[in-house]
């Protein structure tokens, strides 16, 4: 009991000193950053647009100088007079991806972003770097913000309604904020208690109507429900359900479903999704973040799922930037599963076609999503789960069938079952051979499956925990 009280203690203690950091050097507000990432497959610029300030700051107030994982990027904010480093944030871009495809040997191109830190109480010094597939910095760019600038768009309601479809926490109600607006944030909703959403102990997520009209804004609600449900029957998520808001915003489309450029058709969205990304068909993507950010003036969020009025299939989602899924394709529940993974835990692609321009996992590099290796550093990654004597690399259990050819439930047991055996199966990240991913099936590498492999789940936990625990 003593050691209980003890423990307990010291969380509190860590707590409190948790937000007497944040406290000292920031205030409850938002400072969000407009950049244009430009360049080609082998130069790359940074440009500041344009600074926002926001209500309310819906981020971790504590771990501020430390990330869970790399990235292919970096947002780091210190104090100007000192130069401590107050602030940290990961994150990759479509950007990054596009310099890996073979127009950008051919043409420049310019990508929008923006990212939200918290507003600091005195100037402070931005840096923002990208770097290349082998982790090294190839771009940098550090500005100078003063929080008494005049030219810091204040930016609060934009009129968008949004309601809570889930709330993990709610806060007492003598904690309600004064400077909430309560009329469109606070509906009654699904959840542990009622009351206003905790935005400070959970992970907040904002689900974005694409491709709706005002028309359809009852299907767009509904739909929600139906991401909350695939979201939350998908362990771990299931688990760590109540760490998590969820809301709906309802943004208007002036005509229904995404661009389709291979069809010719241009649609009037919100935020300008459309597939054919990269010429892909099926790469449903934005890059126009900047009016993604707008959509979200006011509604306290981290990561943002963009839901697609569209039965076909696509989709996409980069690592703490956005994930894209559609509302109606038969495959919704594992596609909206699947791309979150990469948004928000920074998972790998498991699958493989060999046919990708350039490769995006070098020999000699050590990838830094937790599920795929190159076995350069194969210790950091999940050498401690993997059963002793199991051969490196693993060969594939020829019991298990061919996914595309299940015919039966004792197949599909059988497949779903090869999820759970942790190994080193060569293939992945888009390669056949020097990459690795850790089960011989997972949900990030084939949606015929229903469950994350074992290092998949740890890495969600993991990145949950970083976010949400003390």
């Amino acid at each position: 009991m003593k050691r209980l009280l003890f423990s307990l203690s010291i969380a509190l203690l860590s707590l409190a000193a948790s937000a007497q950091q944040f406290d000292e050097y920031f205030v409850d507000r938002t400072l969000r950053l407009d950049y244009i990432f430009a360049g080609n497959n082998h130069d790359q610029q940074i440009y500041l647009e344009q600074m926002c300030s926001t209500p309310r700051w819906a981020g971790r107030k504590s771990r501020l100088a430390d990330v869970p994982l790399k990235g292919n990027g970096q947002i780091t904010v210190k104090d100007h007079a000192s130069g401590t480093t107050l602030f940290v944030h990961t994150f990759s871009t479509l950007f990054q991806e596009w310099q890996a495809t073979e127009e950008a040997t051919k043409v420049n191109k310019a990508f929008a972003a923006s990212y939200n830190v918290p507003m600091p109480k005195q100037p402070v010094d931005v840096t923002v770097s990208l770097t290349d597939f082998h982790g090294k910095v190839v771009g940098s760019m550090t500005h100078t913000v003063d929080p008494a600038d005049i030219l810091i768009k204040q930016i609060g309601d934009n009129g968008i309604p949004y309601h809570y479809i889930w709330k993990g926490k709610t806060l007492p109600i003598a904690e309600k904020a004064a400077d909430q607006p309560g009329k469109r944030d606070y509906m009654p909703t699904e959840g542990p208690l009622d009351g206003e959403p905790d935005i400070t102990e959970c992970i907040d997520l904002a689900i974005v109507a694409e491709g709706y009209t005002r028309a359809q804004m009852g299907k767009f609600y509904s739909d929600c429900q139906r991401v909350v449900d695939a979201l939350f029957a998908h362990e771990p998520f299931t688990s760590l359900k109540n760490r998590f808001n969820v809301v709906a915003v309802a943004a208007e489309s002036l005509t229904s479903g995404p661009s389709v450029p291979h069809l010719g058709r241009w649609s009037s969205t919100p935020v300008g999704t459309h597939y054919d990304t990269f010429y892909s068909d099926r790469y449903l993507m934005t890059q126009d973040i900047h009016r993604l950010y707008d959509v979200l003036s006011g509604v306290p969020f981290e990561h943002i799922i963009v839901l697609v009025n569209s039965d076909t299939y696509g989709g996409g989602g980069i690592y703490n930037q956005i994930t894209v899924t559609t509302s109606d394709h038969p495959t919704f529940h594992q596609v909206l599963v699947h791309e979150f993974g990469h948004a928000y835990a920074g998972l790998g692609d498991e699958y493989f076609y060999d046919d990708a321009y350039e490769s995006m996992y070098p020999a000699d590099t050590e990838p830094w999503e937790p599920n795929l290796t190159t076995l350069v550093d194969f210790q950091s990654k999940w050498a401690d789960m993997m059963p002793k004597g199991t051969p490196v690399p693993t060969p594939a259990d020829p019991k298990v069938p061919n996914y595309r050819k299940i015919t039966n439930e004792k197949e599909q047991r059988l497949l779903d079952a090869a999820t759970q055996r942790v190994g080193v199966f060569e293939g992945g990240g888009y390669q056949s051979k020097g990459v690795y991913r850790p089960a011989q099936e997972c949900r990030m590498k084939i949606n015929e499956v229903s469950q994350f492999c074992p290092v998949c789940s740890r890495a969600i936990v993991r990145i949950t925990d970083f976010y949400t625990s003390h």
